[in-house]
């Protein structure tokens, strides 16, 4: 389980403090997937930091019982002087899991050629953006974090290979997802949760917390 015991969380912009949870205390429990509304500048990114160990609350405690994903689309792991192929061994030994097989994965499921062999700085947004999903793959997890969605990438063979492994996965795994919209969340999770002013408020379904978000927006 992942559990948030009494968290706060500010930001100072230059002009006023911006809180992104006030004293919140909130609990995912495994095999309960969980979707978190917020809206645009609320601070989405900040939360699934927080759950992936990336960023330290400012008073409470954050305790994990399972292993936690880093952000679906998170690029902080991966170094761009490196190449794809360094980048998954070197990832692949700081979780460690074999080098070859996640190197072999993450070259058939990209299907990036010989820039897997180039350094990831010479990569187009989609091509690192399917070199980072690839290795989220790669490595399981008992939690999944995706904020805003799946990447974007236009590439439609990378996109059905993908897709049909993370179903899999999804099956077995539990999923929080933050995001700005309903729709984002109705394809990963039954209960739902509304972040405003600092506060979670937790609902059972999806759509009591629409209802929550809709009337608020």
């Amino acid at each position: 389980m992942l559990e948030f015991d009494n968290v706060s969380k500010s930001f100072w912009t230059g002009k006023r403090r911006k809180v992104i949870l006030d004293r919140a205390s909130f609990r995912v429990e495994l095999g309960n997937s969980l979707g978190i509304l917020a809206p645009n500048g609320t601070g989405k990114t900040t939360i699934i930091n927080m759950m992936a160990g990336l960023e330290k609350p400012d008073e409470g405690e954050i305790r994990k019982t399972c292993r936690i994903s880093f952000p679906l689309g998170f690029m902080g792991g991966v170094v761009p002087r490196h190449s794809g192929r360094e980048n998954t061994r070197f990832i692949a030994r700081l979780y460690g899991l074999d080098p070859d097989y996640v190197e072999a994965f993450c070259r058939w499921l990209c299907g990036l050629e010989e820039y897997f062999d180039m350094p990831v700085g010479t990569y187009s947004q989609g091509m690192r953006a399917r070199l980072t999903f690839a290795l989220l793959l790669a490595l399981e997890f008992d939690i999944y974090l995706i904020d805003e969605g799946m990447p974007s990438t236009t590439d439609v063979e990378f996109n059905r290979k993908a897709g049909a492994i993370l179903r899999d996965r999804l099956r077995e795994a539990t999923v929080i997802v933050v995001s700005h919209q309903a729709s984002t969340l109705e394809k990963f999770c039954r209960s739902a949760a509304v972040l405003r002013d600092g506060q979670l408020y937790m609902f059972d379904t999806l759509e009591e917390a629409k209802r929550m978000y809709d009337y608020h927006s």
